[in-house]
Protein backbone atom coordinates (compact mmCIF):
# COMPACT_ATOMS: atom_id res chain seq x y z
CA UNK A 1 0.00 0.00 0.00
CA UNK A 2 0.78 3.48 -0.96
CA UNK A 3 0.95 6.17 1.25
CA UNK A 4 0.25 10.10 1.11
CA UNK A 5 0.85 13.17 3.28
CA UNK A 6 -3.00 14.49 4.31
CA UNK A 7 -2.81 17.90 3.40
CA UNK A 8 -1.06 20.00 6.20
CA UNK A 9 -1.78 17.50 9.10
CA UNK A 10 1.24 15.76 8.51
CA UNK A 11 -0.91 12.53 8.89
CA UNK A 12 -0.01 9.79 6.46
CA UNK A 13 -2.49 7.87 5.21
CA UNK A 14 -3.15 5.45 2.51
CA UNK A 15 -4.10 6.05 -0.73
CA UNK A 16 -7.10 3.63 -0.01
CA UNK A 17 -9.69 5.22 1.80
CA UNK A 18 -12.27 2.54 3.45
CA UNK A 19 -15.65 4.38 2.87
CA UNK A 20 -18.66 2.84 5.37
CA UNK A 21 -21.64 4.67 4.27
CA UNK A 22 -23.83 1.06 3.19
CA UNK A 23 -23.07 -0.25 7.22
CA UNK A 24 -26.52 -0.57 8.35
CA UNK A 25 -28.57 -1.03 5.37
CA UNK A 26 -26.41 -2.58 3.06
CA UNK A 27 -23.80 -4.19 5.26
CA UNK A 28 -24.14 -5.47 8.89
CA UNK A 29 -22.24 -5.40 11.85
CA UNK A 30 -20.21 -8.98 10.50
CA UNK A 31 -19.98 -7.53 7.38
CA UNK A 32 -17.81 -4.02 8.80
CA UNK A 33 -15.72 -6.63 10.93
CA UNK A 34 -14.92 -8.45 7.92
CA UNK A 35 -14.45 -5.00 5.96
CA UNK A 36 -11.90 -3.69 8.88
CA UNK A 37 -10.06 -6.76 9.51
CA UNK A 38 -9.35 -6.98 5.62
CA UNK A 39 -8.54 -3.50 4.84
CA UNK A 40 -6.05 -3.49 7.39
CA UNK A 41 -3.88 -6.44 6.37
CA UNK A 42 -3.65 -4.55 3.06
CA UNK A 43 -2.59 -1.35 4.63
CA UNK A 44 -5.32 0.57 4.69
CA UNK A 45 -5.31 3.14 7.56
CA UNK A 46 -7.72 5.26 6.59
CA UNK A 47 -11.26 5.09 7.79
CA UNK A 48 -14.06 7.77 6.63
CA UNK A 49 -17.99 7.75 7.69
CA UNK A 50 -20.44 10.32 8.62
CA UNK A 51 -22.98 11.01 11.03
CA UNK A 52 -25.90 10.84 8.29
CA UNK A 53 -24.69 7.63 7.49
CA UNK A 54 -25.87 4.55 6.49
CA UNK A 55 -27.37 5.77 2.81
CA UNK A 56 -29.69 6.39 1.84
CA UNK A 57 -30.24 8.67 4.79
CA UNK A 58 -33.30 8.22 7.07
CA UNK A 59 -34.56 9.01 10.46
CA UNK A 60 -34.45 5.41 11.62
CA UNK A 61 -30.28 5.03 10.10
CA UNK A 62 -29.00 7.96 10.83
CA UNK A 63 -25.96 7.41 13.34
CA UNK A 64 -26.51 3.97 12.76
CA UNK A 65 -23.02 3.49 10.49
CA UNK A 66 -20.89 5.50 12.97
CA UNK A 67 -22.18 3.14 15.96
CA UNK A 68 -21.56 -0.15 13.93
CA UNK A 69 -18.14 1.12 13.55
CA UNK A 70 -17.77 2.30 17.50
CA UNK A 71 -18.80 -1.23 17.86
CA UNK A 72 -15.67 -2.51 15.88
CA UNK A 73 -13.48 0.19 17.55
CA UNK A 74 -14.44 -0.68 21.34
CA UNK A 75 -13.71 -4.50 20.51
CA UNK A 76 -10.25 -3.25 18.68
CA UNK A 77 -9.01 -0.02 21.33
CA UNK A 78 -5.35 -1.74 20.79
CA UNK A 79 -5.89 -0.95 16.79
CA UNK A 80 -7.40 2.58 17.31
CA UNK A 81 -4.04 4.58 16.68
CA UNK A 82 -3.33 2.35 13.93
CA UNK A 83 -6.41 4.69 11.95
CA UNK A 84 -6.74 7.84 10.82
CA UNK A 85 -10.15 8.31 11.72
CA UNK A 86 -12.71 10.52 9.47
CA UNK A 87 -16.42 11.29 10.50
CA UNK A 88 -19.06 14.27 9.07
CA UNK A 89 -21.20 16.81 10.48
CA UNK A 90 -24.30 16.48 8.18
CA UNK A 91 -25.39 20.10 6.78
CA UNK A 92 -29.04 21.70 6.56
CA UNK A 93 -31.80 20.05 5.11
CA UNK A 94 -32.74 17.05 6.79
CA UNK A 95 -35.31 17.71 9.09
CA UNK A 96 -34.37 14.85 11.50
CA UNK A 97 -30.61 16.35 12.09
CA UNK A 98 -31.00 19.60 14.55
CA UNK A 99 -34.11 20.32 12.70
CA UNK A 100 -33.11 21.04 9.35
CA UNK A 101 -30.72 23.73 10.18
CA UNK A 102 -26.99 24.49 8.92
CA UNK A 103 -24.15 24.27 10.48
CA UNK A 104 -23.01 26.38 13.36
CA UNK A 105 -20.36 26.56 15.45
CA UNK A 106 -22.83 25.17 18.57
CA UNK A 107 -24.02 22.59 15.96
CA UNK A 108 -20.10 21.50 15.57
CA UNK A 109 -19.50 21.37 19.08
CA UNK A 110 -22.52 19.13 19.93
CA UNK A 111 -22.03 16.72 16.64
CA UNK A 112 -18.80 16.09 17.87
CA UNK A 113 -19.79 15.10 21.02
CA UNK A 114 -22.84 12.82 19.72
CA UNK A 115 -20.32 11.06 17.16
CA UNK A 116 -17.37 10.53 19.92
CA UNK A 117 -20.38 8.85 21.71
CA UNK A 118 -21.43 6.98 18.89
CA UNK A 119 -17.80 5.96 17.40
CA UNK A 120 -16.58 5.05 21.34
CA UNK A 121 -13.63 7.32 21.30
CA UNK A 122 -12.42 10.36 22.80
CA UNK A 123 -10.88 12.03 19.51
CA UNK A 124 -11.56 11.82 15.81
CA UNK A 125 -8.64 12.91 13.41
CA UNK A 126 -10.56 14.73 10.73
CA UNK A 127 -13.60 16.15 11.39
CA UNK A 128 -15.48 17.27 8.43
CA UNK A 129 -18.13 19.59 6.97
CA UNK A 130 -20.24 17.01 4.86
CA UNK A 131 -21.98 20.31 2.39
CA UNK A 132 -21.30 23.95 3.16
CA UNK A 133 -24.33 26.21 4.34
CA UNK A 134 -23.27 28.58 1.34
CA UNK A 135 -24.28 27.93 -2.44
CA UNK A 136 -22.38 24.76 -3.70
CA UNK A 137 -22.71 22.98 -7.41
CA UNK A 138 -22.66 19.44 -5.83
CA UNK A 139 -25.74 16.70 -5.97
CA UNK A 140 -26.41 17.45 -9.74
CA UNK A 141 -26.16 21.11 -9.27
CA UNK A 142 -23.24 21.51 -11.30
CA UNK A 143 -25.06 22.42 -14.54
CA UNK A 144 -25.10 25.90 -15.79
CA UNK A 145 -28.14 27.94 -14.10
CA UNK A 146 -28.64 25.21 -11.88
CA UNK A 147 -28.27 27.78 -9.30
CA UNK A 148 -27.60 31.50 -8.60
CA UNK A 149 -24.50 32.50 -7.14
CA UNK A 150 -26.08 36.47 -7.40
CA UNK A 151 -28.50 34.92 -4.13
CA UNK A 152 -25.50 34.12 -1.95
CA UNK A 153 -25.06 36.84 0.59
CA UNK A 154 -21.09 36.73 0.88
CA UNK A 155 -20.69 38.94 4.28
CA UNK A 156 -23.76 36.65 5.68
CA UNK A 157 -21.68 33.14 4.45
CA UNK A 158 -17.91 34.62 6.08
CA UNK A 159 -19.88 35.43 9.26
CA UNK A 160 -21.25 31.75 9.05
CA UNK A 161 -17.81 30.06 8.21
CA UNK A 162 -16.25 32.11 11.14
CA UNK A 163 -18.83 31.19 13.65
CA UNK A 164 -18.02 27.16 12.50
CA UNK A 165 -14.01 27.84 12.90
CA UNK A 166 -14.77 29.13 16.09
CA UNK A 167 -16.89 25.95 17.40
CA UNK A 168 -14.32 23.79 15.69
CA UNK A 169 -11.24 25.39 17.92
CA UNK A 170 -13.17 24.63 21.09
CA UNK A 171 -13.60 20.93 19.70
CA UNK A 172 -9.32 21.09 18.69
CA UNK A 173 -8.39 22.85 22.16
CA UNK A 174 -10.38 20.10 24.19
CA UNK A 175 -8.51 17.26 22.36
CA UNK A 176 -11.79 15.86 20.62
CA UNK A 177 -10.40 16.81 16.97
CA UNK A 178 -7.59 16.82 15.87
CA UNK A 179 -7.44 18.41 11.90
CA UNK A 180 -10.65 19.86 9.98
CA UNK A 181 -11.68 19.18 6.78
CA UNK A 182 -14.53 20.40 4.46
CA UNK A 183 -16.52 17.99 1.61
CA UNK A 184 -18.44 19.12 -1.04
CA UNK A 185 -16.97 22.63 -1.69
CA UNK A 186 -15.61 24.88 -3.75
CA UNK A 187 -12.72 26.75 -4.57
CA UNK A 188 -14.10 30.05 -3.04
CA UNK A 189 -15.14 27.65 0.26
CA UNK A 190 -11.91 26.56 0.86
CA UNK A 191 -10.11 29.70 0.05
CA UNK A 192 -12.07 31.54 2.48
CA UNK A 193 -11.78 29.22 5.22
CA UNK A 194 -8.25 29.20 5.15
CA UNK A 195 -8.27 33.23 5.02
CA UNK A 196 -10.66 33.21 7.98
CA UNK A 197 -8.24 30.66 10.03
CA UNK A 198 -5.37 32.71 9.25
CA UNK A 199 -6.83 36.22 10.84
CA UNK A 200 -8.57 35.23 13.49
CA UNK A 201 -5.39 31.65 14.67
CA UNK A 202 -8.46 29.25 14.20
CA UNK A 203 -8.20 25.84 13.02
CA UNK A 204 -6.82 25.39 9.36
CA UNK A 205 -8.85 23.24 6.92
CA UNK A 206 -6.50 20.37 5.94
CA UNK A 207 -8.54 18.34 3.27
CA UNK A 208 -11.77 18.18 1.04
CA UNK A 209 -13.28 15.35 -0.30
CA UNK A 210 -15.81 16.21 -3.38
CA UNK A 211 -17.68 13.64 -5.88
CA UNK A 212 -14.50 13.20 -8.44
CA UNK A 213 -14.64 9.97 -11.15
CA UNK A 214 -14.53 9.26 -14.99
CA UNK A 215 -17.88 10.91 -15.17
CA UNK A 216 -17.78 13.58 -13.47
CA UNK A 217 -14.30 15.41 -12.96
CA UNK A 218 -15.68 19.14 -13.04
CA UNK A 219 -12.96 19.47 -10.10
CA UNK A 220 -10.16 19.32 -12.23
CA UNK A 221 -8.44 21.88 -12.53
CA UNK A 222 -10.01 24.21 -10.22
CA UNK A 223 -10.74 22.53 -7.08
CA UNK A 224 -7.65 20.31 -7.73
CA UNK A 225 -5.14 23.35 -7.98
CA UNK A 226 -6.59 24.97 -5.03
CA UNK A 227 -6.13 22.11 -2.68
CA UNK A 228 -2.62 21.84 -4.59
CA UNK A 229 -1.68 25.26 -4.07
CA UNK A 230 -2.99 25.73 -0.41
CA UNK A 231 -1.51 22.23 1.12
CA UNK A 232 -5.28 20.70 1.06
CA UNK A 233 -5.52 17.00 0.79
CA UNK A 234 -8.21 15.81 -2.31
CA UNK A 235 -9.85 13.25 -1.42
CA UNK A 236 -12.15 12.05 -4.56
CA UNK A 237 -15.70 10.23 -3.04
CA UNK A 238 -17.76 8.04 -5.51
CA UNK A 239 -15.19 7.16 -7.56
CA UNK A 240 -17.24 4.51 -9.22
CA UNK A 241 -20.00 7.15 -9.66
CA UNK A 242 -22.32 5.72 -7.26
CA UNK A 243 -21.69 2.35 -8.66
CA UNK A 244 -22.65 3.03 -12.30
CA UNK A 245 -18.62 2.26 -12.97
CA UNK A 246 -18.72 -0.76 -12.16
CA UNK A 247 -21.12 -1.94 -14.95
CA UNK A 248 -23.77 -3.42 -12.92
CA UNK A 249 -26.41 -0.66 -14.29
CA UNK A 250 -26.40 -1.14 -17.89
CA UNK A 251 -28.97 -1.72 -20.22
CA UNK A 252 -31.43 -0.81 -17.09
CA UNK A 253 -30.49 -3.49 -14.93
CA UNK A 254 -31.08 -3.15 -11.42
CA UNK A 255 -29.33 -5.89 -8.99
CA UNK A 256 -31.42 -7.07 -6.11
CA UNK A 257 -29.76 -5.00 -2.70
CA UNK A 258 -28.35 -2.67 -4.89
CA UNK A 259 -28.61 1.25 -3.96
CA UNK A 260 -30.02 1.63 -7.57
CA UNK A 261 -33.33 -0.43 -6.08
CA UNK A 262 -33.27 2.08 -2.85
CA UNK A 263 -35.09 5.32 -2.84
CA UNK A 264 -32.33 8.17 -3.68
CA UNK A 265 -32.83 12.27 -2.05
CA UNK A 266 -32.12 13.31 -5.96
CA UNK A 267 -33.23 10.78 -7.64
CA UNK A 268 -31.28 8.63 -10.63
CA UNK A 269 -29.00 11.27 -11.50
CA UNK A 270 -26.56 9.08 -13.17
CA UNK A 271 -28.97 7.18 -15.45
CA UNK A 272 -28.98 8.21 -18.77
CA UNK A 273 -28.39 6.19 -21.88
CA UNK A 274 -25.39 8.80 -22.53
CA UNK A 275 -23.92 7.21 -18.93
CA UNK A 276 -24.54 3.56 -20.04
CA UNK A 277 -22.75 4.30 -23.37
CA UNK A 278 -19.72 5.81 -21.86
CA UNK A 279 -19.80 3.00 -19.33
CA UNK A 280 -19.47 0.52 -21.92
CA UNK A 281 -16.66 2.08 -23.88
CA UNK A 282 -14.62 1.88 -20.72
CA UNK A 283 -15.58 -1.45 -20.09
CA UNK A 284 -14.26 -2.40 -23.67
CA UNK A 285 -11.18 -0.66 -22.10
CA UNK A 286 -10.52 -2.40 -19.30
CA UNK A 287 -11.43 -5.55 -20.95
CA UNK A 288 -8.93 -5.01 -23.12
CA UNK A 289 -5.89 -4.32 -20.35
CA UNK A 290 -7.25 -7.05 -18.19
CA UNK A 291 -9.19 -5.23 -15.78
CA UNK A 292 -12.59 -5.03 -14.61
CA UNK A 293 -14.21 -1.43 -15.12
CA UNK A 294 -14.25 -0.78 -11.32
CA UNK A 295 -10.67 -1.57 -11.23
CA UNK A 296 -10.46 0.84 -14.00
CA UNK A 297 -12.04 3.51 -13.03
CA UNK A 298 -10.30 3.55 -9.41
CA UNK A 299 -6.89 3.46 -11.01
CA UNK A 300 -7.70 6.17 -12.77
CA UNK A 301 -8.80 8.11 -9.98
CA UNK A 302 -5.53 6.99 -7.79
CA UNK A 303 -3.07 8.60 -10.79
CA UNK A 304 -4.77 12.04 -11.46
CA UNK A 305 -2.39 14.70 -10.09
CA UNK A 306 -3.41 16.36 -7.08
CA UNK A 307 -5.12 13.10 -5.45
CA UNK A 308 -4.04 12.10 -1.95
CA UNK A 309 -6.73 9.37 -1.09
CA UNK A 310 -9.42 7.69 -2.89
CA UNK A 311 -12.61 6.92 -0.67
CA UNK A 312 -14.17 3.50 -1.61
CA UNK A 313 -16.97 1.28 -0.05
CA UNK A 314 -18.25 -1.89 -1.10
CA UNK A 315 -21.37 -4.40 0.10
CA UNK A 316 -19.60 -7.31 -0.55
CA UNK A 317 -16.01 -8.72 0.37
CA UNK A 318 -15.52 -9.83 -3.10
CA UNK A 319 -15.97 -6.04 -4.88
CA UNK A 320 -13.68 -4.91 -1.78
CA UNK A 321 -10.63 -7.29 -2.75
CA UNK A 322 -11.05 -6.07 -6.42
CA UNK A 323 -11.61 -2.69 -5.51
CA UNK A 324 -8.33 -2.64 -2.84
CA UNK A 325 -6.52 -4.03 -6.07
CA UNK A 326 -6.56 -2.06 -7.95
CA UNK A 327 -4.13 0.37 -6.07
CA UNK A 328 -1.75 -2.02 -6.97
CA UNK A 329 -1.97 -2.18 -10.54
CA UNK A 330 0.22 0.17 -12.83
CA UNK A 331 -1.65 1.97 -15.01
CA UNK A 332 0.28 1.85 -18.31
CA UNK A 333 0.73 4.45 -21.26
CA UNK A 334 -1.40 2.91 -23.74
CA UNK A 335 -4.06 2.10 -21.06
CA UNK A 336 -3.66 5.92 -20.55
CA UNK A 337 -4.06 6.96 -23.69
CA UNK A 338 -7.16 4.77 -24.41
CA UNK A 339 -8.63 6.69 -21.21
CA UNK A 340 -7.84 9.91 -22.45
CA UNK A 341 -9.24 9.69 -25.80
CA UNK A 342 -12.61 7.84 -23.93
CA UNK A 343 -12.43 10.73 -21.11
CA UNK A 344 -12.60 13.26 -24.34
CA UNK A 345 -15.49 11.56 -25.96
CA UNK A 346 -17.61 11.36 -23.04
CA UNK A 347 -16.79 14.29 -21.09
CA UNK A 348 -19.33 15.21 -18.25
CA UNK A 349 -21.57 12.59 -18.91
CA UNK A 350 -23.91 13.32 -15.84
Amino acid sequence: MKYSTLGSSGLEVSRVCLGTMTWGVQNTQQDANDQMAYALEQGINFVDTAEMYAIPPAPETYGTTETILGHWLANNKAKRSDIVLATKISGKGLPWVRDGGPITGDAVIEAVDNSLARLQTDYIDLFQLHWPNHLHPHFGRHWPNSIDYGKTNAAQALDSMHDILKGLHQCVQAGKVRFCGLSDDTPWGITKYIELAKEHHLPRITSIQNEFNLLKHIDFPYVVETCAMEDVAYLPWSPLGGGVLSGKYLKGARPEGSRWTMTQRQGLIRASEQVDEAVSAYQAIAQKHGLTVAQLALLWCDQVHGVTSTIIGATSMENLRENIAAFGMTYEDELAADVAAALKRYALAF
